[in-house]
């Protein structure tokens, strides 16, 4: 019991202790809470009075703004007001000038319409003729006047109109020419066979002219074995016979066993070789151009023209060339382009026969495009084309205007080069059978010559009179287009060294 009575008194006053300590602790927790809480009344204070002092300054800022904006829109509406009124003072001022203006004018037309009155009683009283004859005599002179004026008008535009299409016309051509911008056309098939040597004429003549007598019996062509050296001339109007001739000669040259059973083989193979290469040619002639649909036999027609010539000009190329101007032009003015250009390639068809039936080659044209059936553009075309009857279209009108560019361009129609270098040669010759003479030059495609002379024989004077006697030899021996330009040169130089 002593135990227990101790141990509770120790117990109470271990209690009491703690309750003790605890409730100083807890006055010491509210004091400092006090402490917080007083601490942040002050801190939130702070900020409402610093928020409520921003709030105020900004307000006063706001309505000084809006005072300054009020004032401002009212100067503009006291300005805008004094401007009204003074437009308003401005229109009335306006309208009482032009008020008294009107009654100006009235006033004025009244006395016009007195006068006018006064001047028509005059008028009528002087001529005679009253108002109504006088507007119709008055009429009638504007009316002469303008048709007088309409008359030179319409000229004006006539001329206009005509220097316009003319141009026009300038510019298509020029058109279709730039497009097509053809080399100048390949020189004709040649006559001459070259020779490797003299000896073979003997040989192509055979015994007793057995030879040559074969081959111009198989291919209707004459040969001409002369003094040409190391050439034979071939001599047919037909060009294919004379073609088929060359080629078999060349082969029988190449091949060396020369004998009328060899010349007739040959004579067949040449044949045949043409027929290919007539055929090819007309195939790629309408390929070339673009027309289609041409009857074999028009197209075997059309390649016999490659061995065809015209004053020096492929035929075949030209008529390749014609259906390209006429279809650039009709293209131009937009015309038929397919009609241009087939009658173009077409319209010298007539030449590749015109050896074998009678009759100009534009109307064998026409007989053969016909029995081909061709449209009837094209044949009318192939007519009209050297105005043996009148162009009724104008793809007929087109194909004339490219035959006639296409044969008239420069470098179209040319001799053969043959005549050209035999023309040079000659022409040296001629220079150089003068005495005094030392070296003579052909320049400008033999439309000049230069002659170097010696100047020990020949002196001013004589090399004036040496150019004379060269012109006057020239003019009787050779036959030249155009003129040729003589140039003697005397020169004498003199050379020394310094040593």
């Amino acid at each position: 019991m002593v135990g227990f009575v101790i141990g509770y008194f120790i117990r109470r006053i271990l209690a009491e202790a703690k309750i003790g300590s605890a409730e100083q602790a807890a006055e010491k927790i509210v004091e400092e809470a006090e402490k917080e809480a007083e601490a942040a009344r002050r801190e939130i204070l702070l900020e409402a009075k610093e928020e409520a002092h921003r709030l105020r300054t900004e307000i006063e800022q706001e309505s000084r703004a809006r005072r300054a904006e009020l004032q401002r829109s009212e100067r503009r509406l006291f300005q805008k007001e004094e401007s009204l009124d003074r437009k308003g003072e401005a229109i009335e001022r306006k309208e009482e000038a032009i008020n008294r203006k009107e009654r100006e004018l009235d006033d004025i037309r009244n006395d016009l319409t007195q006068i006018y009155e006064e001047q028509r009683t005059e008028l009528e009283r002087l001529s005679g003729l009253s108002s109504d004859e006088a507007r119709e005599l008055l009429l009638k002179n504007i009316e002469d006047e303008l048709h007088h004026e309409a008359a030179i008008m319409i000229r004006d535009i006539e001329a206009q109109t005509k220097e316009e299409a003319d141009r026009k016309a300038r510019e298509i051509i020029a058109t279709a020419i730039q497009r097509y911008a053809a080399d100048h056309v390949a020189e004709t098939s040649v006559s001459v066979v070259a020779l490797p040597n003299d000896e073979m004429k003997g040989r192509i003549i055979g015994r007793e002219g057995r030879n040559i007598r074969a081959l111009e019996t198989l291919t209707g062509v004459d040969l001409i074995i002369d003094d040409t050296p190391e050439a034979v001339i071939l001599s047919a109007f037909d060009p294919v016979r004379r073609e088929v001739a060359k080629i078999a000669l060349e082969k029988l040259i190449n091949d060396g066993r020369i004998h009328p059973a060899r010349i007739e083989e040959m004579v067949e193979k040449a044949q045949k070789e043409v027929d290919n290469i007539i055929k090819e040619e007309g195939e790629g002639a309408a390929i070339e151009v673009g027309v289609h649909g041409l009857n074999p036999d028009l197209i075997r027609l059309l390649g016999r023209l490659k061995f065809r010539s015209s004053f020096g000009q492929n035929v075949l190329k030209h008529s390749i060339e014609v259906a390209y101007l006429a279809a650039g032009m009709a293209a131009e003015l937009g015309a038929n382009v397919m009609v241009a250009k087939r009658a173009g390639l077409l319209h010298d068809i007539g030449k590749a026969v015109d050896h074998e039936v009678e009759g100009p080659h534009v109307q064998i044209g026409v007989d053969i495009a016909r029995r081909y059936k061709e449209s009837p553009e094209v044949i009318h075309a192939i007519a009209a084309h050297h105005g043996d009857e009148d162009a009724l279209t104008i793809e007929a009108v087109l194909v004339q205007a490219a035959d006639a560019v296409s044969a008239a361009r420069p470098g179209a129609r040319r001799e053969t080069l043959e005549a050209y270098m035999k023309r040079l040669a000659k022409l040296e010759e001629v220079a150089d059978s003068f005495e005094g003479v030392e070296k003579s030059f052909a320049i400008q495609a033999g439309r000049e010559i230069r002659i170097m002379v010696k100047p020990d024989k020949i002196d001013d004077l004589t090399a004036v009179r040496l150019a004379r006697d060269i012109v006057s030899k020239i003019e009787k021996e050779l036959d030249y287009p155009g003129q040729i330009k003589v140039t003697v040169i005397r020169e004498t130089r003199v050379v020394d060294y310094a040593k």
